[in-house]
C-alpha cells in the first residue's frame, strides 16, 4: 500500500446564507482582479509611460468580460466541442463551471487592442504591463483549483502524494500546487524582474513574449504531473491538450522576445 497524505477537505463553500453562496474559486477570480489592478495602476506608470492610472481603472471592466468570455468560448471549443454541439445553450452555464487558461488569454490580449485602440494607446506596450499581473490570478485559481479537489494530478507514489476525494482510491500528485508554483508565483517572480528593467520597459514585446513563453514552458511541465481530461485523455503523441495549446505560445512569445530586443529606442 502507497503511503498518501489526507487531503485537507476545505470546504469550496466560504459562506453560504440562503440560497446565495460564496466560493472559494470565486474568490479567486475577484482576489486576481482586484491585486493586478492595484499593481498594474503603478507598472504602466513607470518610464515610459504607456497609461495613466485612470486608464486602468477603466480597462477592469473590459479584461474583466475578456477573461469570462474567453475563457468559456475556449473551454467550449478546446475542451468539450463535441458535447456543446448538441447542447449548445449550455454554453452559456458558466456556474457550472468550465474555463480554459488559453481561451482568457486570448479574451484578454482581444479586451488589450480593443481597449488601446480606443483610447489612442500602443497596445503592445500596454499590455506588457497588464502581463505582469496576471500570474497573481494564475496562482490563486491553482490554490482554488486545489480546495475543490479538482484537476488533480497522475497517480503517483511520492512522499507528498495525496488521495483526492473525487480522484479514486490512488494517491496522486497535488499538480495543483505544481502549477501554482510555476505558472503563478516563478512566472510573477520573472515578470518582476524584467519589468524593473527601463531598457525592457522601452522595448514594446519583450514583457508579453516573457509572459507568453514563460506561461508556456511552465504549463507543459505542470501538465506532465496532472491527470489528463477524461473525456480528451492523450492526445498527439502522448501530449494533452494543454500541452498542445502552449506550445504556439512559446513560439509567439520568442518571436516577441526577438522582435523587441531588435528595436532600436
Amino acid at each position: 500500500m502507497m503511503f498518501a497524505i489526507p487531503f485537507p477537505m476545505i470546504d469550496p463553500v466560504l459562506v453560504e446564507i440562503g440560497p446565495f453562496a460564496i466560493r472559494w474559486y470565486a474568490l479567486a477570480y475577484i482576489a486576481g482582479i482586484l491585486l493586478g489592478w492595484r499593481l498594474a495602476r503603478v507598472l504602466v506608470r513607470r518610464t515610459p509611460e504607456v497609461a495613466t492610472a485612470e486608464q486602468v481603472d477603466d480597462f477592469v471592466t473590459w479584461v474583466t468580460l475578456g477573461i469570462i468570455l474567453g475563457g468559456r468560448l475556449g473551454y467550449v471549443l478546446f475542451y468539450r466541442p463535441g458535447y456543446y454541439v448538441t447542447a449548445p445553450w449550455e454554453a452559456l452555464y458558466v456556474w457550472q463551471g468550465g474555463m480554459s487558461f488559453h481561451g482568457g488569454a486570448l479574451g484578454v490580449i482581444v479586451a488589450c487592442w480593443l481597449f488601446a485602440r480606443r483610447n489612442g494607446i500602443d497596445w503592445v506596450a500596454f499590455a506588457d504591463r497588464v502581463v505582469c499581473v496576471v500570474p497573481i490570478g494564475l496562482c490563486l485559481g491553482r490554490l482554488a483549483n486545489f480546495i475543490n479537489g479538482e484537476l488533480w494530478g497522475r497517480v503517483s507514489d511520492v512522499p507528498w502524494a495525496m488521495v483526492f476525494p473525487t480522484g479514486g482510491p490512488d494517491p496522486r500528485h497535488p499538480s495543483q500546487l505544481y502549477q501554482a508554483f510555476l505558472e503563478g508565483a516563478c512566472l510573477f517572480a520573472l515578470l518582476m524582474v524584467l519589468a524593473r528593467s527601463e531598457w525592457v520597459r522601452a522595448r514594446p514585446g519583450i514583457l508579453s513574449g516573457a509572459f507568453l513563453a514563460g506561461y508556456g514552458v511552465a504549463r507543459i511541465v505542470g501538465e506532465v504531473f496532472r491527470q489528463p481530461d477524461a473525456h480528451l485523455g492523450f492526445l498527439f503523441a502522448g501530449a494533452t491538450m494543454g500541452q498542445l495549446l502552449s506550445v504556439p505560445m512559446i513560439l509567439v512569445g520568442a518571436w516577441l522576445i526577438q522582435r523587441g530586443r531588435a528595436r532600436h529606442v
